[in-house]
């Protein structure tokens, strides 16, 4: 299983953790009991480290989709004997308490089975290991059950049947008539807690039913964007609520860990995490997409998480989704990667980089959600404060960038760029900061980095914005120019910039790389593919400098490549067209959203977010 394409998963979640389903229907990652906590199943990376699969003896096609409006998956499989359906959903719980802790979250995996012409028969392999593949648990039998036991927590099986255990694997073959269904959990449980008893089967298909309302509910209530490609767009809006940490509100960039950037090689990272880099992309998409108050408590989150950080230095740029500071790296040699691509990491080495950018996108966060913030409370308003003058007393500093490059710090362009955006929305905030006083001082220092910018961010060799003062090398990341009103779109050393990067930063597909990784600029080996939210900032500048015909036709270039159910990862091999990188990635969500929305205006003339 580690060796099928990217694409042929799809995402599940309950709002604390996720799972990933293949497409003839087994489980290939699961972390319990949260997103980055040690998987269950994690084939995806190795095939010794654990799956669960039903299938039938004689081949089968299969064909798969979300049920209308929510995040549980429909599978359907054709054999030769006849046709069975899978239906699977991470449990969502009790949703009346929108903050319940994650320990009371229910932790469980639903899985129901039925068939629509048959017989068939069907084999179950059921193999959890615990701890990344490490641990092969101790199987027990209990009431309509097994209990698997190893690592740090117990694993509940709930099973329609008996079956057979054997090296740490659990096994049944059945049959089923038309109009015949078996449901199936998989629970988690912390050692120390009562162990629960074995779901029955009216409580799974109860379950089941309850969470496709729940999903369903959210999407009727909170999803009301009706511009073009609003099924996509509603869609993404699901997936950014699926990679939501509900107890704190934080984002994770992504499901994975290690999917690479090109197989076979080390730009293999861990992108469980949420991102401050994300939080003024995420913000707006999240108002396009969801809601106001999903915005609202990444916004919580970022600022609570952040505030323990001392900006007279570097703010951190990423945390753990319950606040966690620490997210050091280490290798799990245990795992061969996907497709060989090694190393498998967890942590994320680039927590303690200094990126200037942050300032800014933290702030510019704020300015989006300005209206509804009303009077910012008195701890709020000191720690913003303190990132607008961070800003202005770090700008001239180099840094690792956006891009978290791990080659030697530089003065890149967007690092300066967010850092007058952090003072310009500092000034347009200042009433509501209480901090008029400090205008004077942060519009001198903004319009001295503005200067600076128009100066030396400008190449007359690219003829181009480029990625670092007084460098001629592209990056995608200055398309934000634009995007956060430096310049307006129509000005044509945007446009020219664009067209650079449209000429000399895409492959033969039209899709945007962000940088040319042979400069040598993040000090690593090896390539990478197109990034899908460069190519939609691309359609978003192009969209908003009235080339909105041009901005349409590279918006479908990128949403071509969505699997069969809709879903993104970070980036395009070039010579395969592939999904690679981690998946699904919340940044191409967020960028299919932010530039279909950008189309939407510039063709109908409204104001925009």
């Amino acid at each position: 299983m580690s060796n099928l394409p990217i694409a042929d998963h799809a995402l599940l979640s309950d709002r604390h953790s996720a799972a990933l389903v293949t497409r003839d229907g087994s489980i290939s990652w699961l972390c319990f009991p949260r997103f980055d906590s040690e998987s269950v199943f994690a084939s995806i990376l190795d095939d010794d480290a654990g799956h669960w699969s039903f299938r039938a003896p004689t081949p089968t096609t299969s064909t798969r989709s979300y049920v209308e409006g929510s995040m549980a998956l429909q599978t359907i499989c054709q054999s030769d004997e006849g046709t069975f359906e899978l239906l699977d959903a991470l449990e969502l719980g009790d949703s009346s308490d929108p903050h319940r802790l994650g320990e009371n979250a229910p932790h469980t995996l639903l899985r129901g089975i039925s068939c629509t012409s048959g017989p068939v028969t069907i084999e179950m392999v059921c193999r959890p290991r615990p701890e990344y593949g490490l641990v092969v648990p101790v199987l027990a039998e209990i009431d309509s059950g097994i209990v698997a036991t190893g690592g740090s927590g117990r694993l509940t099986v709930s099973l329609p049947a008996p079956a057979i255990r054997r090296d740490g694997e659990i096994r049944m073959q059945f049959t089923l008539e038309a109009g015949q269904q078996q449901y199936f959990a998989l629970q988690r449980t912390r050692l120390g807690e009562p162990l629960p008893g074995a779901y029955s089967q009216e409580a799974i298909e109860a379950a089941l039913a309850a969470t496709i309302a729940r999903w369903q509910e959210w999407s009727n209530i909170h999803q009301s964007y009706d511009g073009p490609w609003r099924e996509l767009v509603h869609h993404s809006g699901r997936v950014l609520q699926a990679l939501s940490y509900q107890p704190t509100g934080a984002i994770v960039a992504a499901a994975t860990t290690s999917l690479p950037e090109q197989i076979g090689g080390e730009r293999n990272w861990d992108y469980r995490y949420s991102w401050v880099r994300d939080a003024s992309f995420t913000m707006k998409a999240l108002w396009v997409a969801a809601c106001p108050d999903e915005a609202h408590e990444f916004f919580g989150f970022m600022t609570a998480a952040a505030a323990h950080s001392n900006p007279d230095r570097h703010l951190q740029i990423m945390f753990g989704i319950g606040g966690e500071h620490d997210l050091s790296e280490r290798l799990l040699p245990q795992l061969s990667g996907w497709r060989g691509s090694s190393p498998v990491r967890v942590g994320n080495g680039a927590w303690d980089q200094p990126q200037l950018d942050v300032y800014g996108e933290l702030l510019d966060a704020a300015f989006r959600l300005r209206e509804q913030l009303g009077e910012i409370e008195p701890a709020t308003r000191i720690f913003l404060i303190a990132l607008a003058d961070a800003a202005a007393g770090q700008w001239q500093q180099p840094d690792n960038g956006i891009w978290e490059v791990r080659g030697a710090p530089r003065h890149f362009l967007y690092s300066k760029l967010m850092c007058w955006v952090a003072l310009d929305r500092a000034i347009a905030m200042a009433d509501q900061l209480h901090a008029v006083d400090r205008v004077a001082e942060w519009s001198a220092m903004a319009a001295q980095i503005r200067a600076t910018i128009l100066e030396k961010g400008w190449n007359d060799e690219a003829g181009a914005f480029t990625q670092a003062f007084d460098s001629p090398d592209l990056d995608a990341a200055a398309l934000m120019l634009s995007i956060v009103g430096f310049l307006p779109a129509s000005d044509p050393r945007v446009l020219a910039t664009a067209d650079a990067i449209m000429d000399r930063l895409t492959d033969a597909r039209g899709l945007v790389y962000r940088y040319q990784t042979d400069s040598g600029v993040d000090g690593l080996t090896g390539n990478e593919g197109t990034f899908l939210l460069c190519t939609f900032w691309l359609a978003q500048v192009l969209a908003t400098g009235g080339r909105t015909e041009e901005a349409r036709v590279i918006f479908e270039r990128a949403v071509s490549h969505v699997n069969d159910v809709g879903l993104l990862a970070e980036e395009i091999d070039s010579d395969t067209g592939e999904q690679l990188g981690n998946f699904p990635q919340a940044f191409s969500h967020v960028g299919l959203v932010n530039a279909a929305w950008a189309i939407d205006q510039a063709e109908n003339h409204q104001h925009k977010i």
